[in-house]
């Protein structure tokens, strides 16, 4: 009743003859929209009166009730019915048609707003296509329709076909769109050409191909020859780039007839017109790389021409901006005499320089020839008199040192070689001709020509900026390539610190502060050191000034400034930076990132110059070592320090006192730093632990051993070895009595793995070096503490891996272990399972490194029970095997494998018994009987059942990389054996090889690799997936050796990627039908070693081929295949934006499928629907990162986005994404 009460006042209010009341009632009621968009929910009445007044409201006197109104309609379109919204449609159709000038204004106002407000989806977005549309057309076409209407109804159309494509294209719209709009290609007014230009370029997509060929034929060729009409050429060439933007499949197979034409257009005299060719020729390296491919070399061509056009300059453009530093001044005089409010020329360098940045964005192939032909004019225009060409000009060498950071290690000649990751080593930088080498010999012109630039006092902070950017960049690229130009950099770095930061300054300083920071990290103290005394005081001053982030970036120079020229003698500065971090630390208010770097730098001074700080009272350390507010910095400053510099026990003691205060707070963050400052400390006493330190130590660490942190545990329990080993007799009474017990539960622990067993491990020995009695009671109490756990609490393993390290701590309890759990595995004890399994894991753990062939039978008896029933018994009885051989190879190994060639019962758990003697024997032990394994092992890899074929197979590669002289000619020749699982378990044992990183056989495997891989174009199933799996295990730890054989190999990748529907069968269960896609693994791993590949050889991939593949990934029935497409898409828009944005049209259909989420039916059950969300999050974290790659590139894409934004589901969290 509130509500419609509330709704009835408000529609009094739109009725007074007050103006003022009707507007504010129209406010009120937006506000009211706004702040619940349920308010008419279920109240059909008020919303008729509500609607009918706000259109009556249209037709208001007043403009700005109005205008009002039209923002009203905006936000009721969103909540009314459907049918309401087709009755607003119509009435705004109606006043449009109308005769009264003013009305037809607004209504198509009006009509925009609702258009860009519609809901995407429903009934009412086709019929506000179908309806509107028509009517747009015939205004449009009516010769009758002055020029201000037929470009709001151009605007319409053009909104209506970006935002409803599908329901455009699904009716058949008369006359056709095409016909109508092509005559406003010649209309008088430039600005009714240029939107028609737009929305025909919009309507291309949808429109018969037969009116597009027309079109082109008709409209675009005559145009584009040298004598054709100037105005004419100028509008057919903006067409193009238009046609380019919206719809580049339509204009790809035409760009060999239109290119030329624009090539040759570009050199008539005409300013706008070359603009425009400029830009389409942009628009054409962006949206039609393959085909614009041919055109690269005239297009280097046209875009040096015209970047030095100015015709109105009559200065030497070669020469000016390497004049000799003298001259500048009285040219920048001359300069600023100079002025014409006419001259646009500028206009034409700006678009030449985005032509260049196109291209240098998506041609990273040529890098070698950009740096030939395009970074010698780009530098000669680093001096531009126009401000907005200068910043294009350094933006564009910004993105081609951009592009040789990701793909610098890409030489173009095939005889170049590179290897490994792209690192900035010696050899990759000095490959002849190669990017970082052309780079490294034009630094000295590139670096006078920018710092020239910005040594002027004249010179703006934006350019100044722009300047330390792209100084930062070339340095990141190419370190300590600035030694010969430190005293312009010292000169310039001085005056712009000289300033006090303002607002609009702040960044400026940050820029030039970072720069200065790498400029130190990567240069030789020699080089700069003599300049130091003249910069310092302005670094001083910056670490004074009360901007946070200022200030937080001097302390970052300074601590860059000290690890450089470490040890630090005889300089005057470190004192004044003592002074100013301790000054930062003393005051209360200070901001936590200046607090945090003068910790730092406090920490870095300690280190590069400690006998100068040592000097001082140590009152830092009272104020680094607070309570309260955040510490984490803090805590690794303490850290670094005690590392590095022996301060002395007292120091040690007050440091161990306050990170055991932060311990006992709560909250985890932090917590693993905490326990690394207790080990580094417990090592930093001089004279020994304290004696009360363990105790009050291990009463707050026992907290933390539990299995809830596994993270936490490891860290604790690496605290008390230190403790143990360094302070043995005072810690191992604490351990004893408080935590041991605990120590059991966590042995027995299945959560415990990894660096955590590693950590509990070296903790036992810890514990039985400090006092041997306790091993006799370690090894009963771990099974003890097994037995008394639930089945699915307790791990046998680990506990029998800690038994045998006390054991091999202390040798003397072997021989009564041995004995005591040897009784439970014999044939006649009537020990329960778990007992038997635990015995059998610690003999096999034992038998490792003792020699158990006096004790034969113990051997003997976990043979035995290779039969039995249990299944945890018989993979007991195979570890035990397998390890007892270890011991005495010589006497247990032919047992072994004997069975595996003559029991086929046990021929599985002996290959298992196998395994685990190549894992686990050293290399030695390996080389000597790898011919004894050899053949049995190949033997059974014919056998067709994959467990037993994979078993083998990891032996087989594990012994090939003992001996592979010798076993990779043999692989190698077995991979055109007739038996597909002969082929299957080669290229198996081949990816087990990859798992040894060492390089020691490389040189061997490297001309091999390629036939290996060579397996995925194999004719068997099983064999192209295990080589795919053995491409990615390549791909991730031997790159090197795949990276110049990619251009063979991953044809066949990308064939695996397509599905296969000969895979796909159709399987009856029950009443329903299923399909099952064979080739699904395949595929799956086809599309992981495509990740894997973007991360290690993204240099040497054809990223035109690779985006075609992820794409179609998209589109794939997996949810997995379209994450891993997902992920890659993400981190392409990070290292390739430019190739990525030409892709955007094509991803963009099927990600906003994803978006749309499940179709739920009778038959969906929630984990659909919980998939659906997991499968949307991941395609919006996508969407989010390429939506950064720059608005404008793909308008269907923008589109998208803008939708996104305003979904109720996750328009909030794509937000928070995309920041």
């Amino acid at each position: 009743m509130t509500k419609t009460y509330q709704m009835n006042s408000l529609i009094e209010k739109m009725q007074s003859p007050d103006q003022d009341f009707r507007f504010m009632g129209l406010n009120d009621l937006m506000n009211e929209i706004k702040q619940d968009p349920q308010c008419f929910l279920g109240d059909e009445i008020v919303e008729n009166k509500v609607l009918k007044q706000v259109l009556a409201l249209v037709e208001d006197k007043i403009s700005e009730v109005k205008n009002q109104a039209v923002k009203c309609l905006g936000q009721l379109i969103k909540i009314i019915r459907q049918v309401q919204m087709e009755l607003v449609v119509d009435k705004l159709i109606e006043f449009s048609g109308g005769k009264d000038e003013e009305l037809r204004d607004i209504s198509a106002l009006a009509l925009k707003t609702i258009t860009a407000e519609l809901p995407p989806d429903g009934r009412v977005a086709a019929s506000a296509c179908a309806k509107l549309t028509p009517k747009l057309l015939d205004q449009i076409h009516s010769p009758d329709t002055p020029p201000e209407a037929l470009i709001e109804s151009l605007a319409i159309l053009s909104i209506l076909i970006s935002r409803f494509p599908t329901q455009l294209s699904a009716s058949s719209l008369t006359p056709p769109p095409l016909q109508v709009l092509v005559p406003l290609l010649s209309h008088p007014r430039p600005v009714v050409r240029k939107r028609a230009i737009v929305t025909l370029s919009q309507f291309i997509p949808i429109s018969p191909p037969e009116l597009c060929s027309e079109l082109f034929s008709n409209n675009v060729l005559p145009y584009l020859v040298p004598s054709a009409n100037i105005e004419k050429q100028r509008t057919t060439v903006q067409l193009t780039a238009s046609v380019a933007k919206h719809s580049p499949s339509q204009i790809s197979p035409m760009l060999s007839d239109i290119v030329p034409g624009i090539v040759k257009a570009i050199q008539r005299e005409d300013d706008e017109l070359r603009e425009g060719c400029l830009q389409a020729l942009e628009i054409f390296l962006l949206r039609c790389p393959a085909e614009i491919g041919p055109y690269v070399n005239s297009i280097i061509q046209v875009g040096n021409q015209f970047i030095k056009y100015d015709p109105n300059y009559a200065g030497d453009d070669e020469d000016e901006e390497m004049a000799d530093a003298e001259d500048d001044e009285d040219e920048d005089a001359d300069l600023d005499e100079y002025s014409d409010d006419e001259d646009t020329s500028y206009k034409i360098r700006r678009s030449a320089t985005k032509l260049l940045a196109a291209l240098i964005g998506t041609r990273p192939e040529m890098l070698s020839t950009i740096y030939k032909e395009i970074s010698p004019m780009l530098i000669s225009r680093f001096g531009d008199r126009e401000e907005t060409v200068k910043m294009e000009v350094w933006t564009t060498y910004g993105m081609l040192l951009g592009q040789t950071a990701v793909y610098g290690g890409l030489p173009q000649s095939k005889d170049d070689v590179t290897g490994g990751k792209r690192k900035r080593d010696i050899e990759t930088m000095d490959v002849e001709d190669g990017p970082y080498s052309l780079l490294k010999s034009q630094v000295p012109a590139l670096s006078k020509a920018l710092l020239n630039q910005l040594k002027s006092p004249k010179t703006s902070a934006t350019t100044l900026q722009a300047g330390f950017n792209l100084l930062y960049s070339l340095l990141n690229v190419l370190p300590g390539s600035l030694s010969n130009q430190v005293a312009l950099i010292t000169s310039t770095s001085k005056r712009v610190l000289s300033t006090p930061p303002s607002t609009s300054t702040a960044t400026l300083y940050l820029s030039c502060l970072s720069f200065l920071a790498l400029f130190f990290a990567t240069h030789s103290p020699p080089i700069f050191t003599s300049f130091l005394p003249s910069l310092t005081p302005a670094l001083l001053k910056s670490a004074g000034e009360r901007h946070p982030r200022v200030a937080s970036e001097a302390f970052r120079v300074f601590s860059a400034l000290l690890q450089a020229v470490k040890p630090v003698k005889n300089t005057d500065w470190p004192e004044p930076i003592y002074d100013q971090a301790v000054a930062r630390l003393t005051t209360h208010d200070t901001d936590a990132e200046v607090r945090g770097c003068a910790e730092e730098c406090i920490g870095d001074l300690w280190i590069c110059a400690t006998d100068i700080v040592r000097g001082k009272n140590g009152k830092e350390w009272e104020y680094i070592c607070r309570q309260t507010g955040k510490v984490d910095g803090a805590v690794k400053v303490v850290i670094k320090v005690a590392r590095d510099v022996d301060i002395g026990d007292a120091w040690v003691n007050g440091c161990m006192d306050w990170i055991l205060g932060l311990l006992k707070k709560s909250g985890r963050p932090g917590k693993n730093d905490i326990f690394v400052a207790f080990d580094v400390l417990i090592r930093s006493y001089s004279s020994g632990v304290p004696p009360g330190l363990p105790s009050a130590l291990i009463s707050q660490i026992k907290p933390y051993l539990s299995v809830s942190d596994i993270s936490l545990l490891s860290q604790a329990l690496n605290t008390l070895t230190v403790l143990l080993e360094l302070a043995p007799s005072t810690t191992f009474p604490e351990v004893e009595a408080h935590i041991l017990s605990d120590i059991y539960a966590i042995s027995r622990s299945p959560l415990v793995s990894g660096t955590a067993l590693d950590s509990l491990l070296n903790f036992y020995a810890a514990l039985v070096k400090a006092d041997k009695q306790i091993a006799t009671h370690i090894v009963p109490s771990l099974v003890i503490s097994v037995d008394k756990a639930h089945k699915a609490e307790s791990s046998p393993a680990n506990a029998a891996r800690c038994v045998a390290q006390v054991v091999k701590t202390d040798h003397s309890v072997a021989a009564g272990t041995i004995a005591e759990y040897s009784k439970y595995v014999k044939p006649t004890s009537k020990a329960k399972q778990s007992t038997v399994v635990l015995s059998l894991l610690i003999l096999g753990e034992l038998g490792r490194f003792i020699d158990m062939s006096p004790q034969h039978d113990i051997f003997s008896n976990a043979i035995e029970h290779f039969s039995a029933e249990q299944e945890d018994i018989r993979s007991a009885a195979s570890f035990a095997a397998g390890n007892i051989a270890i011991g005495n190879l010589h006497q247990f190994l032919p047992v072994i494998v004997k069975m595996v060639q003559s029991d086929a019962k046990k021929r599985l758990l002996s290959l298992h018994a196998l395994k685990e003697v190549v894992t686990h024997c050293s290399r030695g032990q390996l080389e000597g009987v790898a011919d004894i394994l050899w053949v049995p092992l190949f033997e059974n890899s014919e056998n067709s059942e994959e467990t037993t074929r994979n078993v083998a197979a990891a032996c087989l590669g594990k012994l090939a990389t003992t001996h592979p002289s010798k076993y990779l000619p043999q692989l190698h020749n077995r991979i055109h054996d007739s038996n597909p699982a002969a082929r299957a378990t080669v290229v198996a044992a081949i990816r087990y090889t990859f798992a040894d990183t060492a390089p020691t056989y490389d040189e061997l495997l490297s001309p091999l690799i390629i036939d290996f891989l060579s397996l995925m174009g194999d004719g068997d199933l099983t064999v192209r997936r295990l080589a795919l799996s053995a491409l990615n295990s390549a791909a991730r730890t031997k790159s090197h050796l795949i990276r110049d054989h990619l251009s063979v190999l991953l044809p066949n990748l990308y064939k695996e990627t397509v599905i296969n529907q000969d895979l796909i069968r159709t399987v009856q269960m029950g009443p329903w039908t299923h399909k099952v896609d064979d080739g699904l693994e395949a595929r799956k791993t086809a599309y992981e070693t495509m990740y894997t590949l973007l991360d290690t050889c993204l240099h040497k991939l054809d990223l035109r081929q690779f985006l075609e593949r992820v794409v179609l990934g998209l589109a794939d029935d997996s949810d997995e295949i379209k994450v891993i497409c997902h992920m890659m898409l993400f981190r392409l828009s990070q290292v390739a934006p430019a190739a990525v944005s030409q892709r955007l049209d094509e991803a963009t259909p099927q990600l906003e499928k994803t978006m749309k989420g499940a179709t739920v039916t009778k038959d969906t059950v929630k984990q659909d629907l919980e998939r659906a969300a997991e499968l949307q999050r991941s395609a919006l974290r996508a969407v989010a990162a390429l939506s950064k790659i720059g608005a404008g590139v793909s308008p269907k894409f923008d589109a998208f986005t803008e939708d996104l934004k305003k979904n109720s589901t996750w328009g909030a969290e794509f937000k928070e994404l995309i920041g």
